[in-house]
């Protein structure tokens, strides 16, 4: 079960674990839930959990749960822990990163760096659990670009790159994304043990 109702999410993990043909993948929305589970936690890890134990008790599976953050370096972390309401509880994903666009207008170019951080919770039953973890190393652009993603990924610039993640094939992001190495993680855990 991905313990998620965020479709984009949904679908990435989907695709980045359809090689591992011993799991079905299913999620909430295929039975027609969506089940929304208050994040309060202060670190990724602690809201990654709080999901996967909500999940778990609503349908009994073993749970991968993500917590994500864009952490910025000029903003001390933010919008880190907060990244998916910074704009508020019911900001869109562009009123996110105008925000965090408003907040770095002042902020030289190479002062810009910021790195997303992505904590899954891997539950199989009670206190049964383990934590993986990705980061990806960036910086954050003067203007949005690109249609694909989600997210602040029209404004998140990857190390090596001159284009946002929005700007990538779902392809090209996967191999370097924080949510693809914590995700390559936990294959590796499912697979060797």
């Amino acid at each position: 079960m991905i313990a998620s109702s965020n479709p984009d999410k949904v679908k990435e993990i989907r695709t980045m674990v359809s090689d591992l043909k011993e799991y079905e993948i299913i999620s909430p929305a295929d039975f027609g839930i969506s089940h929304i589970v208050e994040e309060n936690g202060n670190t990724l890890e602690e809201n990654a959990l709080i999901k996967a134990k909500a999940f778990h008790k609503l349908f009994g599976f073993p749970v991968i749960s993500d917590d994500t953050g864009l952490f910025t370096d000029a903003l001390n972390g933010e919008p880190g822990v907060y990244s998916a309401r910074y704009a508020g509880s019911d900001a869109t994903y562009t009123d996110n990163y105008k925000k965090l666009h408003l907040n770095l207008k002042d902020v030289s170019d190479p002062d810009r760096k910021a790195n997303f951080k992505c904590v899954i919770c891997y539950l199989t039953g009670g206190d049964e659990y383990k934590f993986f973890e990705g980061i990806c190393n960036g910086s954050i652009s003067r203007d949005p670009k690109g249609e694909n993603g989600f997210g602040y990924d029209p404004v998140f610039i990857p190390d090596g790159f001159n284009k946002t993640f929005a700007e990538l094939s779902e392809e090209e992001k996967n191999k370097i994304s924080h949510r693809g190495n914590a995700l390559r993680n936990l294959k590796e855990y499912l697979i060797n043990g």
